[in-house]
Formats: C-alpha cells, sequence, structure tokens
C-alpha cells in the first residue's frame, strides 16, 4: 500500500486491466485543467475525432462529452479491445488536430486517466445521460440541445 501511495497514477497504471466486451466510464482532463476546449474550433477538432472509426477500431463509443477541461467517454471495449491503447488513440489524435487548431505544441491531455467498469446493462444508459447531462449540471447551457460537443448512440 505505501508503493502505491509513494507511485501514484503510475503505479494505477501499471496495474489497469482490460477486460473484453465491457463498458467503461472514462474521464480524461487536460494538462492542469487548463480549458482548452473554450476554443470552438479545437472542441470541434476534437469531438470529430471522438467518432472517428479509425480511432475506436473495433471498439464502440457509446456517449461522449467534451467539457472546456475534460471529457467523458462511455466506451464498450471489443473482445480484445485494450483500454489503455484506445484511450492512448483517442488523446492522442484529438491533441493532435485541437492543438493544430489553438496554433499550439505539447501535452494537451494529462497523461492519466480515471476508468470504471460498469458491471450491469442497465447501468450504460443512466451512466449516458449522466455524461450528456455534464454541461447542464456545469451551467454551461440551460437546455442539454443547446451544447454542441456530445454524442450517445441511443439519441
Amino acid at each position: 500500500m505505501e508503493e502505491l501511495r509513494r507511485s501514484g497514477h503510475a503505479a494505477l497504471r501499471k496495474g489497469r486491466v482490460s477486460i473484453g466486451n465491457t463498458a467503461y466510464l472514462v474521464t480524461a482532463t487536460t494538462t492542469e485543467r487548463r480549458p482548452l476546449f473554450t476554443d470552438f474550433q479545437a472542441a470541434c477538432a476534437a469531438a470529430r475525432c471522438f467518432e472517428a472509426a479509425e480511432v475506436q477500431a473495433a471498439d464502440r463509443m457509446l456517449a461522449w462529452v467534451l467539457m472546456p477541461d475534460h471529457a467523458h467517454w462511455l466506451i464498450q471495449l471489443s473482445e480484445h479491445g485494450d483500454l489503455s491503447e484506445l484511450v492512448g488513440r483517442l488523446k492522442s489524435a484529438s491533441a493532435r488536430h485541437a492543438n493544430r487548431s489553438l496554433g499550439r505544441h505539447g501535452p494537451l491531455w494529462a497523461r492519466a486517466f480515471h476508468d470504471h467498469a460498469l458491471r450491469a446493462e442497465a447501468d450504460l444508459r443512466a451512466t449516458a445521460r449522466y455524461i450528456v447531462a455534464n454541461p447542464l449540471r456545469a451551467g454551461l447551457v440551460k437546455r442539454i440541445g443547446d451544447y454542441p460537443f456530445w454524442n450517445a448512440v441511443w439519441l
């Protein structure tokens, strides 16, 4: 336990195991929680990457929202899917395109991410509703339809 406390996020990454055919709620933050996605063009560039088939590979994006300083993804892994690899592809592609739009270089996303495996099928829709309602709870909009950076397969 002492090693885990000293190592922080690095220790969490070492022990991360992906379970195929499992849905995960993933949260990734920008470096230093900088609100880089208040820039509309950068947010558009990143959002397009979340929908890209080549980024998702055999895995499936069920829902996502892009907030000014973080993103939530609800992901269904394929049988042989690897969560760390998929999140790496999402972060890499979106950072490359958003950085180009912002005219900047360097890390856009924080290295670590938080994930939670969903155990029951019933949790999927509730989690998707939680994800897409994030802009409402943050006070960014009064109606979810007014926020442009989200999607869910059920809608």
